[in-house]
This record gives C-alpha cells, structure tokens and sequence, in this order.
C-alpha cells in the first residue's frame, strides 16, 4: 500500500467515524480478525482491532447506536453526546493508520483527522436534527438505515480501494450539505403554510375566491 493509499485510508476512516464511529471500527476488526485483509507492514498497529475485546465493545456501541439513531428524539441526544467521542475516534484512528515516525506529522495526523470526524459528524447531526424534526415518523429511520449502509459499504470498500472510498466519502459529505440546506428550506416552508393553516396548504383559499 502506497503513501497515497495510506492517508486515503486514514481520511475514509476519519470522515467514517464522524458518521458511525462503531460500525467504522466493527468492519475494520472483523475484516482483520478473520484474515479478509492482510495488512502491510505500516498498518501492523491495527492489529489491535481485531482484538475480541476491543470487537465486543465496539459490537456493544453498534448495537446501542443502531437503535438510539431510528428513535428521534434519542437519536439528537446520542449525536449531542459523541461530539466528542466522534471526533476523537477518528483522530486515534488516523493516527494508527498513519503511523508517523516524526512526532510534528504525528500531530498533523491527529488534528486532521480529528477535524475530518469533527466535520462529517457536524453535517450529520445537523441532517438528522432537521430530519427529526419533520412532523411524520418515517424519515428519521429511513436515514438511518440508509447511513448504516453507505458506512459499512464504503469501508468495506476502504480497506481495498482507499482512493475511490475516500473520493466517494467527500462526494457524500458535499451531498449531505446540499440536503441539509434544501431539507431547511423544505421544513420552513411546511411550518409557514401550517401556521397559516390547512386551507392556505391545499390551496383551498384560492379555490373558494376563484369560486365567488
């Protein structure tokens, strides 16, 4: 595996983990633990994953995510939470996979991949804060879902093509700020025309004046 390759890798992990921290490190251990990838002499240090403890905790955190985030209003209270474990997993998980020997790039590694968890959690808490907010129960778990599978497909994807993962990671993170803001003006819309009531939003008020 590359330079290139390597931080590729470090960069799908770290906005991996602002996403799902635990289903990141989960597909990361498994993949290691029942030798689906064998991992170059820089990234010995991951050997650690693929400890039973070390999978048993992150299944528990999985398993505990995986039904806080379909619930809505636990779902705000789990992302308030991991502002900060985010963030940090994916600084500790970069660092491991760059593994430095110069301290000054050990640092480097640690802030960016810190700030890479740190944006994508951002845009994904602030997604789902909006989601949560709509007035039908469905969206919420609908997203959900839809984010457990493009986590566990794009590091699965990671651990063999780091470029392209890390191509397609940007391109979601982009995707998720272009809907977080049509999703804003779609909600704001919405309370604007319930506030004025259900006549003004079936366009009823027009009807009945076209009528008289």
């Amino acid at each position: 595996m590359s330079a290139v390759e390597i931080i590729a890798l470090a960069a799908s992990f770290s906005l991996l983990s602002g996403w799902r921290l635990y289903l990141s490190l989960l597909a990361a251990g498994f993949a290691m633990h029942f030798h689906l990838i064998a991992l170059p002499a820089q990234l010995q240090s991951l050997d650690i994953l693929a400890n039973p403890w070390v999978l048993g905790v992150a299944a528990t955190g999985f398993v505990a995510e995986f039904f806080a985030d379909k619930i809505a209003w636990l779902d705000s209270m789990w992302d308030g939470l991991h502002s900060i474990i985010r963030p940090l997993g994916g600084a500790l998980l970069a660092l491991a996979i760059v593994d430095p020997s110069d301290p000054a790039m050990q640092v480097v590694t640690f802030l960016l991949g810190g700030g890479g968890a740190l944006l994508s959690h951002g845009v994904k808490a602030s997604t789902r804060a909006v989601v949560n907010a709509s007035p039908e129960p469905f969206s919420n778990a609908v997203v959900s879902a839809g984010e457990d599978v493009a986590t566990f497909g794009l590091a699965a994807l990671a651990l063999s093509y780091p470029l392209v993962a890390v191509v397609i990671a940007a391109v979601m993170l982009v995707a998720s700020v272009i809907a977080l803001l049509a999703l804003r003006r779609v909600l704001r819309r919405i309370r604007a025309n319930m506030a004025l009531g259900p006549a003004h939003m079936f366009g009823l008020e027009d009807k009945a004046a076209d009528a008289g």
